[in-house]
Formats: structure tokens, sequence, C-alpha cells
């Protein structure tokens, strides 16, 4: 039986010593995820390396450029209500009030749900609609990285050993925009059998999805086709089309592939009509 070693460093840079001189280490976020498959035996680290009383990764700070730095240790609770999620910011916090149970809302943070990188999860296909930059710390010092660039595969991310997510950048956002984050699941709770991640505003219109491809889909040609038909059904239905041919699903015990393909002319239309919705309000 292997012995598992516990540290809750203070210092950020304390934390990325001890990771990047163990590729057996794991970190600990809101361990929702690692927990879990620490009890089923599919992980077995040598050291556990606690996040949560490191004061560098928590907060939220909105820059004077109206971009937005989340820390990694943000709950998804807290992003769920917060008020400074505004504009196509909001895309973010309506994701995150579809995460799980309020239980695991409390415990679980962006970064680690960041970092674990299942393309069936929330925040993946918001990310990359909302063009977010994920900021990331190693031994090497800091870097950012696109989210359409981070998130490269199933379970698979751009980090390096040592690396951990630090914090998640919103760029700035229009005022007027609007929001709409659509999820199909077979019961609340559980993970997407498809999400749809809809951002609108006058001079652009940013969709992608989750759960049909082993990282987020986006299409610029969806998005064309959206934004010269102005929305109309007819553009909706050919911009759907556009991202069905992206998609790569797979079939699993949340659905077929084709039945995926089905379901994203249905949801990508929903997503938008209820984000037009409730810009109307």
């Amino acid at each position: 039986m292997t012995e598992t070693r516990f540290h809750a460093p203070e210092r950020l840079e304390d934390a990325i010593s001890l990771l990047s001189a163990d590729e057996d280490a794991r970190p600990l976020a809101g361990g929702q995820t690692l927990v879990a498959m620490l009890n089923a035996d599919l992980l077995s680290p040598s050291q556990i390396i606690s996040l949560h009383r490191i004061k560098a990764l928590q907060g939220i700070e909105r820059r004077a450029d109206g971009s937005l730095r989340i820390g990694a240790m943000t709950t998804h609770a807290v992003l769920a209500r917060s008020g400074d999620l505004r504009g196509a910011h909001r895309l973010l916090g309506e994701a995150a009030g579809r995460i799980g149970h309020e239980a695991i809302r409390n415990r679980g943070t962006i970064g680690g749900a960041v970092a674990h990188a299942d393309p069936s999860a929330d925040y993946p296909p918001v990310l990359v609609a909302l063009e977010a930059v994920i900021e990331a710390v190693g031994p090497k010092g800091k870097r950012v990285i696109p989210a359409a660039e981070f998130f490269q595969g199933f379970l698979t991310t751009a980090l390096n050993l040592g690396e951990i997510v630090s914090a998640i950048i919103l760029p700035p956002s229009p005022a007027e925009a609007c929001t709409h984050y659509e999820k199909f699941a077979r019961v609340e709770g559980d993970f997407a059998t498809l999400s749809v991640a809809v951002a609108l505003w006058g001079g652009g219109v940013r969709i992608a999805l989750g759960s049909v491809g082993p990282v987020p889909v986006r299409s610029a040609e969806a998005e064309a086709k959206l934004f010269a038909g102005q929305l109309s059904d007819g553009a909706i239905k050919e911009a759907s089309a556009k991202l069905v041919a992206a998609s790569d699903p797979i079939d699993d015990v949340r659905g077929s592939a084709d039945y995926r393909r089905l379901l994203i002319p249905r949801l990508v239309k929903q997503a938008i009509r209820t984000a037009q919705a409730k810009d109307a309000r």
C-alpha cells in the first residue's frame, strides 16, 4: 500500500516546488473529482498538495480595461451568484449554476474543473466561446494560454509538469451582450449530453458546444452565418449544419453520437432564442 503525504502550503511557489519535484504528486483544489477518483482507486498519488491556503489563487478582480481575472480557487457557487459577471461574462455564471448540485458547487473550484478538462463539463465551451485565457504558473514562471489551445483532448490540457491553473482571465465584454447557457442532461446535476454556450451583441456572435468532441467545438463559419443572417431561422439552420460537421461525438451512457448530432440544431436554436428573449426583457 502506497503512503500518500499531505501538504498545505501557504505560498504558491512552495506548491509549485512540491509538484514539479514529483510527477506522482497531485494538487487538491475543490476535490470534487480528485477525492472521487481516490475513493475508486483510480489514483494513488505519492503526495497531495492542497491549494486552499494560497491567497494568490483567490478572489475576483475587475481590471481597468474591463477584463476580469478570476482566481483558480473561486468556487462554482461564488461565480453563480457573483455581481462581477456582467455583459458576456454572465455566461460563466450561468454555467457555474448548472454544475452538479449545491454541495458540489460550494466546494468545487473553477481552476480544478478547468484543469481536469472533462469534455462534458460545463466550463470548457463557455471559456472557448468567451475567448478566455487560462493563466498557468509553474517552475518556469507564469504564462497565459488561450482556452481554445488549453483544452487538447479528453482529460488533456496544455499544462506542463509542475504547472497549475492560477487564474481564468475573461477579456473585456460589451455591456449590451446577451447570453445563454443551454444544457441538456439526463437528470439535473449530471454531466451534459450536449451543452451550448452563446453570447450575442451588436458586433458579434460567439457560440461553442460541449460534449460533442474531445474538446469544445467552435466554428468561425457557423458564427459568420449567424452574423450575416442576423440570426434568422435559415441562418441558424445553416450554422447548426456547420457545427454538426465540426463535431466528433462519441457513444456513451449519456447518449449516442447520432443522438448528439440530432440535438445540436435544436439546442443551438433554443440557446439563441433564449438569449434574445433575455435581451428583450
